[in-house]
């Protein structure tokens, strides 16, 4: 998720940010980019069964997304406002942080994380999901890496800049592929010293989506560390923004890169 955290040496301490999606679940379900058809293909035929772990599974858009190419998933997920969107959408979901949740001697042919194991300790949570995980099982880490146009990018980190000058970690306004490598270098370190999974893998898979400037300035205010803002402050960044939108005849294209660490669990 785009989180002023993402650049930390430990974003699973930052749990104040974690904990803070979930203000508004609605809006972060509706605006939160969902994941390329490709992604979800490939981690579920490269699992060895349907019955699938979702870790830090929010209001359940990659559960949905599982659950529609076939597969029996439970979410855990530590905000109870978050899980009891899930729970309306059909999602099944148990409230409580994945280090620390009760698995009680259920084992699952995949356990995946999307947007979300940067707030997990990635190697306490490498170690809970080979408990978690039948012989040949996979785990799948991933997130939505953004894209952006470079003269959007510009403009926008110019905005924050501006607005928030106290705070230079926003002057990078959205996470791109450079940023999350970090955090694929962290979670494959982490499964390495769990002693229970084949080499780790990485996968990527590109995609784009077209933005209007209400679409995107909706999303924003759901981007991880935002709803930490004063108003005043939050309004001038969704004018400065809308303006760079505007700069650009109302719409733009946002680029994806969806990057995956994946390993197999050991027989």
């Amino acid at each position: 998720m785009p989180t002023i955290s993402l650049g930390a040496s430990e974003p699973h301490h930052a749990r104040q940010v974690a904990e803070g999606f979930g203000a508004d679940a609605a809006l972060y379900d509706r605006t939160r980019p969902r994941y390329p058809g490709a992604l979800i293909e490939r981690i579920v035929a490269s699992s060895p069964g349907a019955d699938l772990l979702d870790v830090g599974s929010g209001t359940g858009i990659e559960a949905r997304q599982f659950q529609e190419a076939g597969c029996r998933v439970l979410g855990v997920e530590p905000d109870e406002r978050m899980a009891a969107f899930a729970r309306r959408t059909g999602v099944e979901t148990e409230v409580a942080a994945f280090e620390t949740w009760d698995r009680a001697g259920r084992t699952f042919d995949a356990v995946v994380s999307g947007q979300a194991w940067h707030w997990v300790d990635p190697v306490a949570g490498a170690a809970r999901a080979a408990e978690a995980l039948r012989p040949g099982g996979r785990l799948a880490l991933f997130w939505n890496a953004f894209q952006p146009p470079a003269d959007f990018a510009e403009a926008c980190a110019e905005v924050y800049r501006r607005v928030l000058p106290e705070l230079p970690i926003f002057s990078r306004t959205v996470p791109d592929v450079e940023t999350y490598t970090a955090l694929l270098d962290r979670a494959e370190d982490g499964i390495r010293k769990a002693d229970a999974f084949d080499e780790p893998e990485r996968w990527r898979f590109d995609w784009e989506r077209r933005y209007t400037r209400d679409e995107w300035l909706e999303q924003v205010p759901t981007f991880g560390g935002h709803n930490q803002l004063p108003p005043g402050k939050l309004r001038d960044v969704l004018a400065g923004v809308g303006a760079a939108v505007d700069a650009l005849g109302g719409a733009f294209t946002m680029g994806y890169a969806a990057v995956v660490v994946t390993a197999r669990r050991r027989p």
